[in-house]
């Protein structure tokens, strides 16, 4: 069980959206953490790999590497 204290602002948001879908405030937190781990995610593992790109390959070695594994 996690609590978390929002804004006035995005609790009244929040409230509103409940309202107009008859949906839980649980549901749409949720979804909204659901998307933004993803998202945050994969920033980070695009970040670590900018600084850590490993082995690079040209065009034609990538080429060459897909039709192996056809």
């Amino acid at each position: 069980m996690t609590s978390v204290r929002l804004p006035e602002n995005l609790d009244a948001q929040l409230d509103q959206l409940c309202s107009m879908t008859k949906r839980p405030k649980s549901f749409y937190i949720k979804e909204a953490l659901t998307r933004y781990l993803e998202d945050i995610s994969d920033y980070y593992i695009a970040m670590d790999r900018l600084a850590n790109p490993g082995r690079l390959l040209t065009s034609k070695e990538l080429l060459t590497e897909l039709d192996k594994r056809k």
